[in-house]
């Protein structure tokens, strides 16, 4: 029976965010007040879905947990033991995919704003590209007559500026696997992985369409200034105003529950989850996660983990779960 499925790559470590991603995976790292797979999740849970498919890793249970907890739809969790590229992740899911189904591939580390319902009423395959600067740091497609004639993983001579976002609808799923497959039967990798692109590449030789759409709306959270960034975004679009009686907040903020705020000033741009404590501080455009406390400190461009305690600190920080960080003091001069 004909059904939409979803695919979402979630293994990945997140070495570019520790050490947050130490304790907790990358795509369950807060942003704008929940957690990035949240945001995805929000987006595709309204479509017609006959199942959401999960390819997890090094701490995984705490994906299904959240997933579960959270939302009210069929899933399917895979555990990849060793991360040999996109194209391998979603290889595993093979056996769970049949021939007459439509398959949206997302990656999980990415926030969009595009209409997935609008995408899904696609008569061939589609993939989000958005034109980008710099496009060595992407994989990129090249047109012909409008349709995807090649892919190329982060070109280092200019042939397309053409970035694929991670927004993949598949009208033969079947095709891609079977591909996928072949290519990591005889080892084929590129830069060291098996890759997705190579796959798509296999289904244009075998003369399958794969057109393009574009996505405005492209928010990266791999890195710590971009997952900052993204909060930006994400806070003017959805921030509430916000009044704390003997502090002074400058939006866009979003404050959680239980969140106790004396004598500070908060914003533009920072987001604190609930149960945190601050007091005497001046904090901008930072993200602070669940049941930490700042005091006496003046915080700017900051990730501040779960239950850390930051005290007498002016400075930009990078703070994972539980350290205690308190500001030096420098020794006087004879």
């Amino acid at each position: 029976m004909k059904g939409l499925k979803v695919i979402l790559p979630v293994a990945g470590s997140g070495t570019r965010l520790r050490p947050h991603t130490l304790t907790r995976p990358k795509v369950l790292l807060g942003v704008a007040g929940k957690p990035i797979l949240g945001h995805i999740m929000e987006e595709i849970i309204n479509l017609p879905l006959s199942e959401v498919i999960f390819i997890v890793g090094h701490l995984g249970k705490q994906i299904e947990t959240y997933i579960t907890s959270n939302f009210r739809v069929k899933t399917r969790f895979i555990f990849q033991k060793e991360q040999k590229g996109l194209g391998h992740a979603i290889y595993l899911t093979k056996e769970f995919i049949e021939s007459d189904d439509d398959l949206i591939i997302i990656l999980g580390d990415t926030i969009f704003e595009v209409n997935l319902n609008d995408i899904i009423k696609s008569k061939m395959s589609i993939i989000g590209v958005k034109e980008v600067e710099n496009p060595s740091r992407f994989g990129v497609v090249q047109l012909k007559d409008g349709k995807v004639k090649g892919f190329v993983e982060k070109p280092e001579k200019f042939i397309s500026n053409l970035a694929i976002v991670g927004i993949y609808f598949i009208k033969q799923p079947k095709e891609l696997l079977n591909g996928l497959e072949e290519i990591i039967k005889n080892g084929l990798q590129t830069r060291g992985e098996f890759q997705l692109t190579d796959g798509l590449q296999s289904l244009v030789e075998k003369g399958h369409e794969i057109g393009i759409f574009p996505v405005e709306g492209w928010f990266d959270c791999g890195k710590p200034e971009t997952l900052l960034a993204t909060n930006q975004h994400l806070l003017e679009k959805y921030h509430k105003e916000v009044t704390i009686k003997g502090s002074f907040i400058i939006p866009p903020v979003l404050i959680g529950k239980d969140v106790k705020i004396k004598r500070s000033i908060i914003g533009p741009y920072v987001s604190i989850e609930a149960g945190c404590r601050i007091d005497d501080s001046i904090i901008k455009n930072s993200i602070i996660y669940s049941n930490s406390s700042v005091s006496m400190s003046i915080l700017f461009d900051s990730i501040i983990g779960e239950f850390v305690t930051v005290k007498g600190s002016l400075q930009s920080l990078n703070a994972g779960d539980f350290p205690q960080i308190v500001q030096r003091q420098k020794k006087q001069e004879a």
